[in-house]
């Protein structure tokens, strides 16, 4: 059974704005490699809209050979997209789930191939609830925000996770990797 790895950044206090961390080419480079072990990546239509910035660099290269690999990289997984509001894409790796979340992830996770990836906050939170995220990768950029999307809101259930590694970046940043202990207790 294929693996659901849920990465995503975030600053010190929990807000996982995009303009809110510190991506640097390392970062880069990291998020790259992470993408090369995947077979698939979930977005809802917000993130996959953001990541559309990705194919001008196709066209138009930046002079930061880890942001041209990270583009190529994004452009080549098979993205899918979550959306009642997206009638089509236009990228050609990008499809429209054509079903409910849960029952997209069961039918993917059931596959065999690489670990399906999901970086938007919101399926996020969704595949929480359903408890079928295997592995949570946060890379906390040493930033206080202040104010911006938090990075879990409405979550009803206290979860447990546990710490299985971490990465140091240069800049500053560590990514926590996590499994779910699959305890849940409500909070009251």
């Amino acid at each position: 059974m294929r693996k659901l790895i849920a990465a995503i950044n975030t600053t010190l206090d929990g807000i996982c704005d995009h303009t809110a961390g510190i991506p640097d080419e390392e970062i880069h480079q990291h998020y790259t490699e992470l993408l090369r072990q995947g077979d698939a990546i979930l977005y809802g239509r917000t993130t996959y809209e953001l990541m559309e910035f990705w194919r001008t660099l196709l066209e138009n290269p930046s002079e930061e050979k880890p942001m041209n690999d990270f583009a190529k990289a994004i452009d080549k997984i098979p993205k899918i997209v979550f959306s009642s509001t997206l009638k089509n894409v236009d990228w050609e790796s990008a499809t429209i789930a054509k079903c409910d979340l849960k029952e997209k992830v069961l039918e993917l996770k059931q596959q065999s191939g690489k670990d399906i990836l999901v970086g938007s906050r919101s399926l996020i939170i969704q595949l929480m609830k359903l408890n079928l995220i295997d592995e949570y990768q946060f890379c906390v950029h040493p930033v206080v925000a202040g104010s911006g999307l938090p990075l879990f809101e409405n979550i009803n259930d206290r979860t447990i996770l546990k710490l299985i590694k971490t990465k140091t970046f240069s800049g500053g940043a560590v990514t926590l990797y996590y499994e779910p202990t699959n305890e849940k207790t409500m909070n009251s």
